[in-house]
């Protein structure tokens, strides 16, 4: 997969200079490239790595002399992270897969393969599913009955895509996945514990009836342009289906709940949790480890930093922080002043006094 200079700064849409006709075979690190390397130098920090590698060629930042440098070539970026988009794109090593049903995938006779799909060996596809055009479907994918997948998707190995889900076009999910298990959904005859403390505050320790399933009706919806990290799930809805929006991205070992509703160019990162009917609007952003509430709503725009944890309503374009989450203005005054408590404290004890006997205060 060798490519010109010439041929990456325009795939890039960036300026190049030097020797345009230069070949160059992969990336590397700027000390570990070697001649056949395109160095990714992307900050003026990495210069030194330049002169310790033997790159001829180099992504630099705007303003670098790459003549200097001893380069035969460059190709200047602005923004470092939205180049290595572009240039990782470029040098991509596509999944190798080949149009057609492999002999040992087991597809239903009522099933509709789109155009150009690749179904690997040890894929099952389930009753009345309907697969897109250009659709690559991994080893050991399973696809239950009625489900719907678009266009150009890609399915890693071990995805699990449940009954009646619909996915749409150019979605990709990372192995292990699963998509339209039974939400964790069960009630008592009379009201447990659960439902007394949140309704009382309290909870009194009694034995209560055993749990009862609440049977999962609905199913998922994802939109297009989604994706779906590994071994993360989402629960299909009890009654209504839980929906994904266009564009949001879901990190590895994530949890989506029953009814919950994603909204559009959202990320979510790894090992968070949404709760049963929550609600995430567009653009909202949910660090590593973070957790929502059932039935709340995060407002367009917000941000819920990693580790926090929400149990009220976010508006939109907040920031919050902490357990339970606060403003993230809020959580830094807090935290600053559980700094100086310490301080606050010993300086207190040196100088509070105890009345004697017979006397006031």
């Amino acid at each position: 997969m060798s490519h010109t200079i010439r041929d990456i700064a325009a795939a890039l849409g960036a300026r190049a200079e030097g020797n345009l006709d230069l070949v160059v075979a992969r990336t590397a690190e700027p000390s570990e490239a070697g001649p056949d390397a395109l160095a990714i130098a992307l900050d003026k920090r990495y210069a030194d790595g330049l002169a310790k590698g033997r790159a001829r060629a180099a992504m630099l930042w705007p303003q670098a002399d790459w003549q200097a440098l001893g380069l035969e070539a460059a190709i200047f970026m602005a923004r470092p992270r939205y180049a290595m988009a572009g240039v990782t794109r470029v040098f991509e090593k596509v999944v190798e897969t080949e149009p057609g049903i492999h002999p040992l995938a087991v597809v239903h006779p009522t099933a509709v393969i789109g155009a150009n799909a690749s179904i690997a060996p040890f894929a099952v596809i389930g009753a009345r599913v309907r697969i897109g055009a250009n659709a690559r479907i991994l080893s050991h994918v399973s696809v239950a009955e009625d489900a719907a997948i678009g266009d150009d998707v890609l399915l890693h190995p071990g995805v699990r895509i449940g009954a009646r889900v619909q996915i749409g076009h150019r979605f990709i999910c990372q192995p292990g996945a699963v998509i339209g298990g039974d939400g964790f959904s069960f009630v008592t005859p009379v009201p447990g514990m659960v439902e007394q403390a949140r309704a009382e505050k309290t909870v009194t320790f009694e034995d209560q009836d055993a749990y009862v399933r609440i049977n999962s009706l609905g199913a998922v919806r994802i939109g297009d342009d989604c994706e779906l990290g590994a071994n993360s799930c989402i629960d299909r809805g009890t009654i209504t289906d839980t929906v994904i929006g266009d564009g949001t991205k879901i990190d590895n070992l994530v949890q989506i709940g029953h009814n919950a509703r994603i909204g559009q160019h959202c990320l979510i990162c790894g090992q968070a949790g949404v709760a049963g009917s929550a609600v995430i609007e567009d653009r909202a952003v949910l660090g590593g480890r973070s957790a929502v509430g059932d039935h709340l709503r995060i407002g367009r725009n917000a941000i819920i930093m990693g580790n926090a944890g929400v149990a009220t309503h976010v508006p939109d374009n907040a920031m919050m922080f902490g357990y339970p989450a606060v403003r993230y203005d809020q959580h830094l005054a807090m935290f600053k002043a559980l700094r100086r408590l310490p301080r606050f404290m010993a300086r207190f004890e040196a100088e509070k006094t105890v009345p004697k006997a017979g006397e006031t205060d």
